[in-house]
């Protein structure tokens, strides 16, 4: 048995047991691939996967748990690299940020700001993408931290960590009749075509819940997963918008209006998560603790050990 093999094993279930993806992904042959599992199942003398003639389809039970073990082996391996890496050069290095772009483009500026003045010398790389992807890129050790409101604290593998929270508001063209049209109603907001969030992003289900509870349709005739994309189509003219409320600016924002929405929409809470049993570098902590002080290393190590 060796590294490779549990490699292996493990990318054949990440891609879906194609193993020509695997072979790609490993930067090895198929043929080779198809060698090392035989030769592991040859070893333990138990096969590891549900096949129809030469393909693979599922995992068998004996699969399941080996691939369980083979999880942690090969993160507790990655661990080993990253704790020489943090004491060799404790403030030289990469760290990944997965998040959604509302975290990139408006919780996150200050945090990134003062992370690079104080670690000048570690490469951090900001990727943005929906919270399906920021959770598999924590999971598969694609990204060291994920910043979401979505998927991230539903993940088996993911502890993830409450970062803020927030509502959802309504913004409205300059001289818009809701902006007189007395306290905010949902059945009110359905009356007019309405831009949002694309489902699945920035809490898009909750304002599908609002809107269901109270029984109105509203006529959604456009969404996208960018408030800047959201709040340029109001602006224009061609419906109103329902965003996250943080994201409005004033000072930029001045051909729009935003409405109190009380409580019209339910609270939202945006989460910091991590891979459980994955050894973080220092400077990975101290940008979790830029983001929130209460989240502290303490913290964040307790909550990643429990359960491994």
């Amino acid at each position: 048995m060796n590294f490779q093999q549990l490699r292996i094993i493990r990318e054949t279930v990440r891609r879906q047991f194609n193993l020509t993806e695997v072979a790609h992904h490993l930067a090895t042959s198929q043929s080779g691939v198809s060698k090392h599992i035989k030769d592991l199942e040859d070893e333990l003398g138990v096969a590891l996967f549900v096949r129809r003639g030469k393909r693979l389809l599922d995992l068998t039970e004996p699969g399941r748990e080996i691939l369980a073990m083979a999880e942690r082996i090969l993160t507790d391996a990655g661990n080993i690299k990253r704790i020489a890496e943090q004491m060799a050069q404790a403030d030289h290095g990469q760290l990944t940020i997965a998040t959604t772009h509302m975290q990139a483009r408006y919780a996150l500026p200050r945090v990134v700001a003062a992370f690079r003045a104080r670690f000048p010398n570690v490469q951090l790389v900001l990727h943005q993408s929906s919270p399906p992807e920021i959770a598999a890129m924590l999971v598969e050790g694609r990204a060291d931290i994920g910043i979401a409101t979505e998927t991230v604290g539903r993940v088996p593998e993911l502890v993830a960590f409450p970062y803020y929270r927030w509502h959802h508001a309504v913004v409205v063209p300059k001289g818009h009749p809701l902006e007189s049209a007395g306290p905010l109603s949902l059945a009110a907001i359905a009356a007019y075509p309405v831009i949002t969030y694309h489902q699945g992003f920035t809490g898009r289900p909750a304002i599908d819940r609002a809107f269901e509870a109270a029984g109105e349709q509203p006529s959604i005739v456009m969404e996208a997963i960018d408030a800047d994309v959201i709040k340029a189509y109001v602006e224009l003219g061609l419906g109103i918008g329902i965003i996250a409320a943080q994201v409005f600016e004033p000072a930029r924002d001045t051909g729009l209006t935003l409405l109190d929405s009380g409580s019209l929409f339910e609270e939202m809470t945006s989460h910091i998560a991590v891979k459980r049993g994955r050894f973080l570098r220092g400077f990975a902590y101290r940008f979790i603790e830029a983001c929130d002080p209460a989240l502290t290393e303490a913290v964040i190590r307790a909550g990643t050990e429990q359960g491994r």
